[in-house]
């Protein structure tokens, strides 16, 4: 059977499931999280269960999430177009001795377009929501934007999904791209 005519088991989120289902699932990573956005923004969540910020009905910055993950062996990786937001960049810069390669890293491109998030190599997330606040729930009813999104644990999506994600990453499509020009730093240089 090819792979166009597979059956397989998938998820479809909208809007606030983006927040329940995606966002707080990055927090439980034990391998690796690869996260292919368009946007990045500073994206809010709630602060860790047992935390008096809980308590008090807080949230943090997914930089405190990513820098858990990190601190535990976890490699996160952010592929984006544009340049991240302001409050994002300010979270990332006071993160700057941390938040160090092998275990981090962000590359751009400015024809990502794509939006995944790759757990583990267990489960993926494919849809239209950036990796922001508004895009992937955490803003209130009638904040947050309209977003759909399927989420599986297919093995053959997994892989094909994360294949695509590391070429791009690796800079594979820099040779033949009509853009290069404009590029301010093409991955194939990295």
């Amino acid at each position: 059977m090819n792979a166009e005519a597979r059956r397989l088991s998938l998820s479809l989120l909208a809007d606030r499931a983006h927040y329940d289902r995606v966002t707080l699932a990055i927090a439980n990573a034990r391998t690796s999280v690869w996260i292919a956005t368009a946007n990045v923004k500073q994206l809010m969540t709630e602060a860790p269960i047992g935390t008096r910020a809980r308590a008090r009905g807080r949230y943090v910055p997914i930089l405190d999430t990513i820098q858990s993950l990190c601190d535990r062996g976890v490699v996160v990786r952010i592929l984006h177009a544009a340049a991240p937001s302001g409050p994002f960049r300010q979270e990332l810069a006071a993160r700057v001795g941390r938040l160090t390669p092998p275990r981090f890293e962000m590359r751009a491109c400015p024809r990502v377009h794509l939006k995944m998030i790759a757990i583990d190599g267990a489960w993926l997330y494919l849809g239209s929501a950036n990796f922001t606040g508004a895009g992937l729930g955490a803003k209130g009813d009638g904040r947050r934007n309209f977003e759909m999104g399927i989420l599986t644990d297919d093995e053959w999506m997994l892989d094909a999904a994360q294949a695509r994600f590391d070429v791009i990453w690796r800079g594979g499509e820099c040779g033949a791209c009509r853009m290069r020009r404009e590029c301010p730093a093409p991955l194939d240089r990295v």
